[in-house]
């Protein structure tokens, strides 16, 4: 392929690939815990993180990670703590988050709003070298906890309280879903930029479980929707010369569109299949119903 002859285009694909894996992996785990927006809401406190960057002439991408982990343990500390005033604390944090971003940039010398444009939406001729190397040590920290901890991590999500009560321990685990979220925010913000990485944590999810309730099988095929649509979304953005993240939004949801649409006629052939291989000839009042478990959502 042409675009395989541009260093560029080598850099950006492999970006898209790590974010088309890190972001549905631990995006299932926020889905679960019923916070699909904290992805947004870490995306706008990573922007203290890039003007930070800029100010400082340090890397952006290091920067934000640290700043927005640190803005992830805040947003749980004031989920813990914060009770009736605690909308109010995070609508300034991530506000603020914003706000610092562009104050930073602009005092930088040189510095312009325009400079934050590759962070806020992705840039396909702006993955650098060494934002590879950052991304790939950040998605590996990424893949690491998603997959090595995913039955506490499910667990936790799931039910916290339930959770508490086994011995897990549920608030440094809240604690590290937070933080996996943050690296995560800021491996993506290269190729889909900080506005739009959390759809990419969401949607591809919301996707998969159209087909499956299976924690297993969900995982698997949100994050094979997610890699799809960021190759998919990467090389569109180079032909068609449009933006990336927005691309790749588009393209996730439209398979979620595909998958709902394909799911509905599945389900039907389901409940026929389990209609008929019931017992004959009892009487609807006797039937017994199928009892739900506690991880009956996904499957587990």
């Amino acid at each position: 392929m042409e675009l395989l002859d541009y260093a560029f285009m080598q850099r950006a694909l492999l970006a898209a690939v790590l974010v088309g894996i890190t972001a549905p992996a631990i995006g299932i785990y926020l889905v679960q815990r019923r916070q699909p927006l904290m992805g947004d809401g870490i995306g706008h406190v990573a922007m203290t993180g890039v003007g930070l960057g800029f100010l400082l002439n340090a890397s952006p991408v290091w920067m934000a990670t640290a700043v927005s982990a640190l803005g992830a343990v805040l947003m749980e500390l004031i989920r813990w703590y914060g009770k009736t005033r605690g909308d109010i604390a995070l609508a300034m944090l991530f506000y603020g988050g914003m706000a610092g971003g562009v104050m930073f940039v602009n005092l930088t010398p040189g510095g312009s709003n325009a400079n934050l444009s590759s962070y806020l939406f992705g840039s396909l001729s702006t993955v650098s070298p060494s934002d590879v190397t950052a991304i790939s040590l950040l998605a590996a920290f990424v893949v690491v906890v998603t997959l090595g901890l995913r039955r506490q991590l499910f667990a936790v999500s799931l039910d916290e309280e339930f959770a508490r009560v086994t011995g897990l321990p549920v608030r440094a685990l809240n604690l590290l879903t937070a933080i996996t979220a943050a690296v995560t925010v800021t491996v993506a913000m290269r190729v889909v930029g900080l506005i739009l990485v959390s759809a990419l944590m969401v949607v591809p999810v919301a996707a998969a479980q159209q087909l499956s309730r299976s924690f297993a099988a969900t995982f698997a095929i949100a994050v094979a929707i997610g890699v799809t649509v960021t190759i998919g979304g990467t090389v569109t953005s180079y032909y068609q010369d449009v933006p990336p993240g927005a691309t790749i939004v588009l393209l996730t949801i439209a398979a979620f569109i595909v998958l709902t649409a394909l799911a509905a006629p599945l389900a039907r052939r389901r409940a026929r299949a389990a209609a008929a291989a019931g017992p004959a000839g009892d009487p609807a009042e006797c039937a017994i119903p199928a009892s739900r478990g506690a991880g009956d959502e996904l499957g587990v």
